[in-house]
């Protein structure tokens, strides 16, 4: 992509288009983030998931809300996203406010998921100490023999919408001249496009 060129005018537009090539080049997870949170004594900290949805309004990923970036969302509801797509050369940042999604929405989404996640869901403490992995197996059996039908979604696991105030695109280019692309809204809601030296 030449540098000069100009990105579509919505960042959510682009921002498919991009993710539809890395779905062609991706050898795995072209949906994978990082996910960066803030605690409330101001320590970052960063963490790959899965994005599962984009909607017009966000970036939705789901978790155990008395994680580690649960816990930090909860006191201070602001996140950085990234996406390397190592294969393409490119990278998009997105910051924003966080929300959590409607209950139906983590119900439904919760649903699909596989058997074994689902009891996961139940069976992990996640981000607690775990003292051994056979500790893991038997809360999973355990689960597993009280959920041996329909597995409900468990009271602390969810998802978060994240909603976007800054998009930046960023395209590899030779001697390290790179192409960036930021979009922010103006007061009116617009998305304002400009470019950023590399």
């Amino acid at each position: 992509m030449p540098a000069e060129d100009r990105l579509a005018n919505s960042p959510f537009a682009q921002f498919q288009l991009w993710m539809a090539d890395a779905e062609q080049s991706e050898p795995n997870d072209p949906n994978a983030m990082s996910v960066a949170t803030v605690s409330a004594d101001l320590r970052p900290s960063v963490r790959i998931v899965l994005l599962k949805a984009v909607d017009d309004r966000g970036f939705i990923f789901y978790t155990n809300k008395d994680s580690r970036k649960g816990d930090e969302l909860g006191g201070n509801p602001s996140a950085a996203l990234l996406f390397h797509w190592k294969s393409l050369q490119r990278q998009v940042r997105i910051e924003g406010t966080v929300e959590s999604v409607a209950d139906a929405d983590a119900d439904a989404y919760f649903a699909s998921r596989p058997r074994i996640s689902r009891l996961g869901a139940w069976a992990s403490r996640q981000s607690r100490p775990l003292q051994n992995r056979a500790l893991l197996q038997q809360r999973l059996a355990e689960t597993e023999t009280r959920y041996p039908d329909a597995i409900p979604r468990p009271p602390y696991w969810s998802g978060y919408r994240v909603l976007p105030v800054v998009f930046e695109f960023w395209q590899d280019m030779p001697f390290r001249l790179h192409d960036r692309t930021v979009y922010r809204a103006d007061d009116r809601g617009t998305w304002v496009q400009a470019k950023l030296f590399p």
